[in-house]
């Protein structure tokens, strides 16, 4: 499956475009900006956008999600229980100094056990909350990745500190939805650089006696 990373805006939040070599289908997760450089990578590889999908409804995730569906055509999905935080895009806008974006209406929510299929390849959701209410994970079993939005990173976790974040919830989410993963399971966090599930059961500081 073809895979692009490609962080965007001004906290570099990673997009990721993903695309079966077959049909052609595609998939992009947060697209929080920049959507002429996710535009191109769709381009490249002759790519149909069928589903944008939205890990929380932060500004840096979600920013741009309106002119890709304008774009695309393809429906976006995010959990309906960040409806609330996505009402707040003026405040998140105020925090960053920046000017609220387009706003984006959200076509399905995307529900823990409810799953997306791009060619061949399903895409699960893991409904992971802490960093906000709705915040979801996407497993996809056959390439042993999972994109983790703004949950896990490596060596550190979601903040929680924002409207909606709870670290306790966050830390339960992590060991009841994401280390049962195999070790090797690749993970495309929301910023910084990709890690794996047993890289982070044996080294990150916050995960010790989970």
């Amino acid at each position: 499956m073809i895979h692009e990373i490609l962080p965007v805006g001004p906290l570099q939040c990673n997009c990721s475009v993903f695309g079966d070599e077959e049909t052609r289908e595609g998939l992009v997760v947060d697209p929080g900006d920049e959507i002429g450089r996710v535009l191109q990578i769709v381009a490249k590889h002759g790519l149909t956008v069928k589903a944008i999908v939205v890990t929380h409804a932060h500004i840096d995730h979600i920013g741009g999600a309106q002119k890709l569906k304008q774009a695309t055509g393809a429906p976006v999905y995010m959990n309906a229980n960040d409806a609330q935080l996505q009402k707040m895009m003026d405040v998140q806008a105020s925090w960053l100094g920046m000017r609220a974006p387009e706003p984006v209406s959200i076509d399905v929510s995307a529900e823990e056990t409810a799953s997306l299929v791009i060619g061949a390849t399903e895409f699960q959701v893991l409904h992971t909350p802490g960093h906000t209410p709705g915040s979801i994970s996407l497993w996809i079993p056959s390439e042993r990745k999972v994109v983790a939005g703004d949950t896990l990173f490596r060596d550190s976790i979601g903040r929680t500190d924002l409207p909606g974040g709870d670290g306790r919830q966050i830390l339960r989410s992590i060991h009841d939805k994401l280390l049962p993963l195999p070790g090797d399971t690749a993970v495309i966090p929301g910023h910084g650089e990709t890690t794996t599930i047993a890289r982070e059961k044996e080294y990150n500081y916050f995960l010790q006696g989970l």
